[in-house]
């Protein structure tokens, strides 16, 4: 699936050709030229992963990438280090401030959508067209459907979205501020119960196959996708 992918690299010759590269594998590119404005562009909106190089005037890369660990936002954040760096003691360093993957430059295209798509698999799934199964209930991201055996589940784009979520991050309890900033998006400003009321429209949408039970509230915390139900779990 496409991803928002911030572009952080202050060689404008190089921006351009991972820029167009990216494009032309279907993600929506975002670019910066330093820390500074990479900042602002995570204040607009966060993106699904940062590729960061390493030398970056003022700030570097590394620096960067602690900062985003650091801060509750951005922490989450999947980062691919690049660099023309290649020495083991270089790759720990990245990796050690918080990069998930480190690509030693010159690189091919397909080398970095291979692992722009390995890291989204491991960090963000729900951007991946990968189709997952739970309990019977499977979802397509690539033909955006959804089914339970051969009866198909209708359901509008946000519950769509909503179920791929929690399909892709089962039994982890989310608040309603991070399935909005995780389904809606964090520069989406809309109520925290709108969220409640997606839920019911998926419960009420997964009644017919008694998949509604996968969706559980946990009072004052929020929701969780998990297979194990009172009185035992789903098959």
């Amino acid at each position: 699936m496409p991803a928002n992918i911030l572009l952080v690299e202050d060689e404008l010759a190089i921006q351009e050709l991972i820029a167009a590269s990216l494009s032309r594998a279907g993600h929506r590119v975002v670019r910066a030229s330093d820390a500074e404005e990479a900042a602002q562009r995570l204040r607009d909106a966060l993106p699904d992963l940062v590729l960061l190089d390493w030398m970056l005037p003022g700030m570097t890369g590394i620096e960067f990438a602690r900062r985003l660990r650091a801060d509750e936002r951005t922490r989450e954040i999947p980062i691919i280090m690049l660099t023309a760096r290649g020495e083991e003691q270089d790759k720990v360093a990245g990796l050690e401030s918080g990069a998930d993957d480190y690509i030693t430059k010159p690189f091919s295209p397909r080398e970095l959508a291979a692992r722009i798509t390995a890291v989204l698999r491991r960090r963000a799934p729900q951007t991946t067209e990968d189709a997952v199964e739970a309990g019977g209930l499977r979802l397509d991201p690539a033909t955006h459907r959804v089914g339970c055996g051969d009866r198909p589940v209708a359901l509008g784009p946000t519950e769509f979205r909503l179920l791929h979520f929690f399909m892709t991050h089962p039994e982890r309890v989310h608040s309603r501020a991070q399935l909005l900033d995780k389904v809606w998006g964090d520069h989406v400003f809309v109520e925290d119960r709108t969220v409640d009321v997606h839920v019911r429209r998926l419960r009420a949408a997964l009644e017919p196959s008694g998949h509604d039970q996968l969706i559980q509230t946990v009072r004052g915390s929020g929701y969780r996708f998990s297979l194990r139900v009172e009185g035992g779990s789903v098959q």
